[in-house]
């Protein structure tokens, strides 16, 4: 990667840490200090845990598009301030109403899809996948910095202060954007990063797509509900200061990311993805069933050691399946629907486990979300194994004289190629491949002109 690329990654990857830091400090701490707003109910506190994803499943894909029609900066810019228009009225608010009012707002600022298109227009085609790995460590990063600085700030500014802060950030993020980020001459549509809207019934017909879609929608749908519920235990064991949670969750995170070591490398092993997705699903029910059943310190703690794990080990393990599994040239249209199912799910999270709070103890939610898990088991336990799939982008010789028809059919002639689109005026063909079967040799000579 050039300075330019590496300097744009890593402000999207800054933009994501921001927005990030914003929706999810307040995680940790709602549960427990919301109740002390005006109105505020377990079903009304959970709505405004996740009403943000709300508003941003309904905007994702269309801001996206928006983006590709009138720019990509524009519209970022557009989602940042209606992100620093919700936390001032979060910050402002009095009742739980005004809370889930900023929440609502909040989530408006849908930029994911934007942020995204945006650094393919301003890195190289062949760079593009180390950028994009920055951006996702941006993101497991945010994650961590949220569970430790929201009850952090709790304790310095109040609930209020958290929102300020998150405010703040927005702006900070608008100075980023426009000062760190280079303006790209031309937006450029990737079949691989673009939202087609041609290709979403493509996606929704899939059978392993459509799967891996309610994978994430389970995700974040137990990562929400878990929030409500995780504050509680720690009071309940009895020997846990809500001044005290920062300091927990930062050593349970460092314990998290040194357990995960030896699953992570086995997961990025095509053979072995499927199981360990198998796995930490299962891993995913035990601690629902733990927190049910035990609440005392140490089970309390190696129940949210399992739940993390499983959590960051998903986050990785899932987009990678879709990564494989998505037809050629419909990568961003997947990662668009699959970011839907993510945002609805945390919005499900935060409504279902607010009401099932309301009409009973925490034990009724836990022991519906491992029901939950078990009906995401029988779901994946029929996900097609993806092998070692990849994708390709190919460049090919401009003065080739075939046609289209012929450019594909050579393509799909090559050993280990699966799914082929080309873009007959840019000469550019999208490859879905499999990487152990791939002929590279005769790949490489239709790619110089010699079909």
């Amino acid at each position: 990667m050039n300075k330019q690329e590496l300097l744009a990654a890593f402000a999207v990857g800054l933009l994501y840490i921001i927005r990030m830091l914003g929706l999810f400090m307040i995680l940790p701490v709602l549960p427990v200090v919301g109740v002390q707003l005006d109105l505020a109910t377990p079903l009304l506190v959970g709505l405004a845990l996740g009403v943000y994803g709300l508003t941003q499943a309904i905007l994702q894909i269309p801001m996206g598009l928006l983006s590709d029609r009138y720019g990509r900066k524009p519209i970022i810019l557009t989602g940042l301030i209606l992100f620093i228009l919700g936390s001032v009225l979060a910050a402002s608010a009095e009742s739980i109403y005004g809370v889930i009012a900023g929440r609502l707002l909040q989530g408006c600022g849908a930029i994911s899809s934007s942020l995204l298109a945006l650094l393919a227009d301003v890195t190289r085609i062949d760079q593009r996948a180390k950028a994009m790995a920055i951006v996702g460590i941006s993101i497991a990063t945010s994650f961590g910095l949220a569970l430790v600085s929201g009850p952090l700030l709790l304790g310095l500014a109040g609930l209020s202060g958290i929102f300020v802060f998150s405010a703040a950030t927005g702006v900070f993020g608008i100075i980023v954007l426009y000062t760190m980020i280079p303006a790209p001459r031309l937006a450029v549509r990737s079949a691989e990063t673009s939202l087609k809207p041609e290709r979403l019934r493509d996606i929704g017909r899939n059978p392993d797509l459509q799967k891996m879609m309610m994978g994430v929608f389970m995700l974040h749908f137990l990562l929400m509900s878990g929030f409500q519920v995780f504050p509680h235990l720690f009071v309940a064991t009895g020997e846990i200061q809500v001044s005290d949670h920062a300091m927990l969750y930062f050593m349970l995170l460092l314990v998290t990311f040194i357990l995960m070591g030896p699953f992570m490398w086995l997961a990025d092993k095509p053979a072995h993805t499927k199981p360990m997705l198998l796995v930490m699903i299962v891993v995913f029910g035990a601690s629902q069933l733990l927190f049910a059943n035990v609440v005392s310190l140490y089970p309390v703690l190696v129940g949210m050691v399992l739940f993390f794990m499983a959590f960051n080990l998903l986050e990785v393990i899932m987009p990678t399946l879709l990564s494989r599994s998505a037809p050629a040239g419909a990568r961003g249209t997947a990662m668009g629907v699959y970011s839907t199912a993510q945002f609805a799910g945390a919005f499900a999270g935060g409504a279902i486990g607010g009401l099932l709070l309301s009409g009973g103890d925490i034990s009724h939610l836990l022991y519906f979300n491992a029901l939950a898990c078990g009906v995401w088991l029988l779901l994946s336990v029929r996900l097609k194994k993806t092998g070692n799939l990849g994708s390709r982008v190919v460049h090919l010789d401009r003065n080739q004289v075939l046609s289209a028809n012929e450019v594909a059919d050579a393509l799909l002639s090559v050993g280990g190629v699966i799914d082929v689109v080309f873009l007959e005026a840019e000469q550019l063909a999208y490859l879905q491949v499999d990487k152990d079967r791939l002929d590279e040799n005769a790949l490489t000579r239709l790619e110089q002109g010699a079909a």
